[in-house]
């Protein structure tokens, strides 16, 4: 195959977001040109793609060894300083590439999210604007415009932007979860179960789409997979509150008292003085039928929420039952 044969099927991986092919065939260019600037583009490009930073800074630099006027050289720079938190650094060569080429939709994907990290929320939706009139297929540039757009609580015209970011790239965890959040705030549960499973598939241990899932699943009363994530979510976090409640509660939606009872004792160790975990451990033991106990940790409760009106209730259950088997035992 020829070398621009070559670089044309390289081209044509890196529409596609093949990743891995794009790679390979801009290495093969490379190891024949060394200093080939269109294949080192391609490389920056796939290092983007695959979050691989610090290796998108190592490419843009080779760029600007061999280019150093080039806009997207120091536009692949600045993305790569943004990720790697030096936003300063970011920022400044950033701004370089925009004053070299003002219409590089990169480099206004770039600046509407360095606006969005510092807070510049009308400048970022300006910036995110002008992004997708100059990349209109990059789906940064319409994840940023649902960002911006939140922030001027416009839900609507968020979730809109993020529908489009996906239909771009369905395998962007960024875009997934900020969808699930709008849909969890405006009540949509059940959409967001897809959301979630496919940001799973992606990153299985990312804790921002386990807790956006099990706010799903405990609000549907879905406790097998309640349990599931939450379980995943206190071997990843062991002094989490959330993870250790909602593993409780999950357990108890399962009818598991015995089990629902031993996170209870976690929970409660992690937060002494909870009523609510107290009242929840005095009603499984309730369930338990362990009325005597249930009316210690109830009344325990009691003594840190005295108007917190379920414990008072738990607590004169347990106590009437209590009673009641000690009446039977007595008269047997």
């Amino acid at each position: 195959m020829g070398a621009e044969q070559l670089r044309g099927l390289a081209h044509t991986y890196l529409a596609a977001r093949d990743w891995p092919k794009a790679a390979e065939t801009f290495l093969k260019i490379l190891l024949d040109e060394p200093q080939d600037s269109d294949a080192l583009l391609g490389m920056a490009a796939v290092t983007d793609g695959l979050n691989r930073f610090e290796h998108l800074y190592e490419t843009a630099q080779a760029i600007l060894e061999i280019e150093p006027n080039s806009a997207s050289g120091l536009a692949y720079k600045a993305r790569a300083l943004q990720k790697l938190e030096r936003i300063s650094e970011a920022t400044v060569a950033n701004d370089q590439a925009l004053l070299l080429n003002t219409n590089l939709g990169l480099a206004w994907v770039n600046r509407s999210g360095l606006q969005l990290l510092q807070g510049k929320f009308p400048e970022a939706l300006r910036s995110a604007q002008r992004a997708i009139e100059q990349a209109p297929t990059d789906p940064r540039a319409w994840a940023n415009y649902g960002v911006a757009l939140l922030n001027f609580n416009r839900v609507a015209e968020s979730l809109d932007a993020f529908d489009k970011s996906l239909a771009i790239d369905a395998q962007q965890l960024f875009a997934l979860q900020m969808k699930g959040e709008i849909l969890c705030r405006i009540g949509r549960m059940r959409e967001v179960i897809p959301l979630v499973r496919n940001a799973l598939a992606l990153s299985p241990q990312d804790i921002k789409t386990l807790t956006l899932g099990i706010q799903a699943f405990r609000t549907l009363e879905m406790y097998e997979e309640l349990k599931a994530l939450s379980h995943q979510l206190v071997l990843l976090l062991p002094d989490n509150l959330l993870a250790w409640e909602n593993y409780a509660r999950s357990l108890r939606g399962l009818g598991q008292f015995s089990e629902a009872n031993e996170a209870l004792d976690h929970l409660i160790a992690l937060d002494t003085s909870n009523v609510r975990f107290l009242m929840l451990k005095a009603d499984t033991l309730y369930r338990l039928e362990r009325y005597r106990e249930a009316v210690a940790i109830a009344e325990r409760a009691r003594r840190l929420g005295p108007d917190y009106a379920p414990a008072r209730r738990i607590h004169e259950k347990s106590l009437r039952l209590m009673y009641q088997r000690k009446v039977k035992k007595n008269k047997n």
